[in-house]
């Protein structure tokens, strides 16, 4: 989920900068500092914007740089355990598919895509239903919720996220969309009809 959240921290300014501009090196500094990093809370800061300093600087003794409390906004993403996400297939291996939701990507095992004995076609990079012909490959679109996280502060791309696609509501959209039209006879959701 991304939220914009309001976000005060610290940041070393290197003697190197001293006498320019300090707002502009604030700013510079906070980007570079915190976006694409995650904070205490498992929020990856995607953005960080109108960043402020408070107060005076501190210099501490033999470091030589200035550390200086700076106040911003940061667009964050948390992804949340049970949360619903949207996303795009972007691996097939032979123990399941990787989905990638905003920023993060999350493994769909093997045991999780769908009701049905998987066959895995690693030279078509599809895992196939041996029943029912259904088929996942990359650049499928699917709906995935969260059943485990183990978020890696240091390098959240390398976070390791769990996804399920096997209950009502979730899976490849095709699938979805197909399942809703023989449960209604119709095409269309009726909150999407043309009102008259």
């Amino acid at each position: 989920m991304y939220k914009m959240i309001q976000r005060e921290d610290v940041i070393r300014i290197p003697p190197h900068y001293l006498g320019k501009d300090l707002n502009v090196v604030a700013d510079y500094l906070t980007r570079r500092n915190f976006e694409g990093r995650m904070d205490s809370l498992n929020r990856l800061v995607i953005n960080a914007t109108d960043v402020l300093t408070v107060g005076e600087g501190r210099i501490v003794h033999g470091d030589g740089a200035i550390f200086q409390s700076v106040r911003f906004k940061a667009l964050v993403f948390q992804p949340m355990l049970h949360e619903v996400v949207e996303g795009t297939v972007v691996e097939i291996l032979k123990f399941g598919a990787f989905v990638r939701f905003g920023p993060l990507d999350g493994l769909v095992h093997i045991s999780q895509v769908m009701d049905d004995h998987i066959d895995v076609d690693l030279g078509n990079m599809r895992l196939v239903g041996k029943e029912s012909k259904r088929d996942l490959k990359v650049g499928d679109k699917v709906r995935a919720r969260i059943v485990s996280m183990s978020m890696n502060e240091r390098s959240p791309r390398e976070s390791r996220i769990g996804l399920t696609m096997r209950q009502a509501g979730l899976g490849k959209l095709e699938w979805l969309e197909e399942e809703y039209k023989e449960r209604h006879g119709t095409e269309v959701e009726p909150s999407k009809k043309k009102k008259k």
